[in-house]
This record gives C-alpha cells, structure tokens and sequence, in this order.
C-alpha cells in the first residue's frame, strides 16, 4: 500500500465508517481522491458472525466505496483503552499514510468502544505531528479532524450532499449480511439494534439531515477546529 492518503478515516470495527460516512467516502473516490479506512478492532466480540466473514464483508464494501487501501490494527474489541501502546499504532498509521485529513466518530454515542476510537484518534493526531515522538518515523501533521456520526447525532458543523452517492453508501453496508439481515433458523443468530430495521433508520437520518439544506441525503460531521475555506 502506497503513502499519501488525501482521506483516512478511523472506526472502532468494520462498518463504522459506512455508516457514518459512506457517501461522503464514495463521493470523494469518485472524484479521484485517495481514501482509506482502518479499522481499530476486527469485531471479534460481535454477536453475528466471525472474524473470517467480518473481514470478507469489510473487503466487499471497500470495494463498493472505492477505497485506496483498508487496514486493521487488530486491537481488542472492547479493550479500547486510552493507554500508549493502542495511541502510538494509530499515530504509526497515521505517519504511514500521511493523510491531510482525519475522521474519527464523534466522541459521545451509545456504544463505548467508539467514544474510545475518538479519543484515541484524537491522542494520536496530536503526537504524529510530534518530531521527538518516536523519532524512528517521519512526524506528520493532519491538516484537519472530523468527526463523524454512527448512532446518537448531535448538531452538525458541515453537511456533505449525498445524494448521488447514497444507493453505493447502502450497497456497501449491505455486504455486511452478518451485522444487519434478520437471522431465521440459525440458532447462532442474537437479536441486536442492528438487524432490526437498522438500515432504515440510518437512511432515515441522511434523509432528515438532508432536509435542512433541501437536499435529498446527507451526512453530518462535527469539527473542533473552525471549519476554513478559500473565498474566490
């Protein structure tokens, strides 16, 4: 995988990143920009499923999205503590792909392990443009952090269109039978918030989100920082 990546997006387990931002993701590869996504966990505390069909799913949705390349950093799924070792394998990731711009989700949300990927992101941004952190690797400073939405919403700082992009966003996260299809016989299918009617409920949302720039879908994202632009 090469260096350079003008997007890298940071999710606790393999389809976080979809959820909260798949059009956007689809939109910016369309246009030519070099995406990625690394996932912190492989998911291997998920009800439904397997590590194994988890991986093949995530490659099925990359490949709908477009991406440039998809990495794991393999950390403990529910072991997502604040603690050096889990900051500086993101900080490398980052230094690695050298992304100008950086998502995370966004730091409140019904499921700890992304309010902990956020944080740890956030740790990480901050000591890749360090020089005398692990000065073995090149420093690297992310030009912007966004935070993106997966279950709770709150007030969005941008928007991004998408509706042209939307039918891929949910053809990506459709690869992902194990985590959202209602089970029927198998007796290792658990109900959980995903597989009931879950992808109704996030198109529901870029719908609303939408409606507040009268356009038909959209996806919310929050920033700490001012968001600049380039007047003509």
């Amino acid at each position: 995988m090469s260096d350079g990546l003008d997007i890298l997006i940071f999710g606790a387990h393999p389809d976080d990143a979809e959820i909260g931002m798949g059009g956007t993701i689809v939109k910016h590869t369309s246009a030519g920009y070099r995406v990625g996504i690394c996932d912190l966990t492989y998911a291997e505390m998920s009800s439904n499923g397997t590590v194994e069909t988890r991986q093949q799913e995530a490659a099925a949705a990359s490949f709908v999205l477009g991406l440039a390349m998809r990495s794991n950093l393999g950390l403990p799924d529910r072991g997502l503590w604040i603690e050096p070792k889990n900051i500086a394998a993101i900080t490398s990731e980052i230094r690695k792909h050298k992304p100008r711009i950086v998502f995370a989700p966004y730091w409140e949300d019904r499921h700890p392990d992304h309010i902990a990927c956020s944080k740890l992101v956030q740790e990480a941004v901050f000591n890749a443009k360090l020089r005398k952190y692990d000065p073995g690797t090149e420093a690297h400073t992310v030009e912007q952090c966004y935070f993106y939405f997966i279950n709770d919403v709150a007030e969005a700082d941008l928007v991004v269109d998408i509706t042209s992009n939307h039918e891929q966003k949910m053809q990506a996260l459709q690869c992902y039978r194990t985590q959202f299809e209602k089970g029927t016989s198998d007796n290792d299918y658990v109900p959980t918030p995903l597989n009931q009617e879950y992808l109704e409920r996030v198109e529901a949302k870029d719908r609303m989100l939408g409606q507040k720039r009268t356009v038909g879908y959209a996806e919310g994202f929050v920033s700490k920082l001012p968001y600049l632009i380039q007047l003509f």
